[in-house]
């Protein structure tokens, strides 16, 4: 099964190799980069895949707290459930960043399906910071 049933595409960020054609990745990066790809797209991103990526963005300007934690693992867990089937999700946490408030890490554990081979892909996830008076720097949700 192995490398078969991961199988390779696309390079993300689309790019060219040394021949000018297309770069493919294959194995464990296509994994990888099909991951950060489903949580980087907002639902209704891609015309022709409206229900394709993950719904984390909704929460953009939700405080930096457990709830908004909580949402964000819950989201994380059913956009990798649905779109990505080469993976066994193990656990999806989110803790934030000591230095910068806006920041949060969802950490993400996982094996290729089919084998005994733990992983894990830690993926930022930035809120916008509201300001004294309450409201986000980029305006109002």
């Amino acid at each position: 099964m192995g490398e078969q049933f991961i199988g390779s595409g696309w390079a993300f960020p689309v790019r060219t190799n040394a021949t000018g054609a297309v770069a493919l990745v294959g194995g464990d990066r296509e994994i990888e980069e099909s991951m950060r790809l489903i949580l980087g797209t907002a639902p209704g991103e891609r015309p022709m895949r409206p229900e394709f990526g993950c719904a984390i963005h909704d929460h953009v300007f939700a405080p930096a707290d457990a709830a908004t934690a909580a949402h964000l693992a819950y989201e994380v867990r059913l956009s990798l459930e649905r779109w990505e089937p080469r993976i066994e999700l193990v656990g999806v946490s989110v803790t934030f960043d000591a230095q910068d408030e806006g920041t949060l890490y969802i950490d993400i554990r996982y094996a290729p399906r089919g084998t005994n081979d733990p992983r894990n892909l830690v993926f930022p996830f930035y809120v916008i910071p509201t300001h004294e008076n309450g409201s986000a720097e980029a305006g109002d949700r």
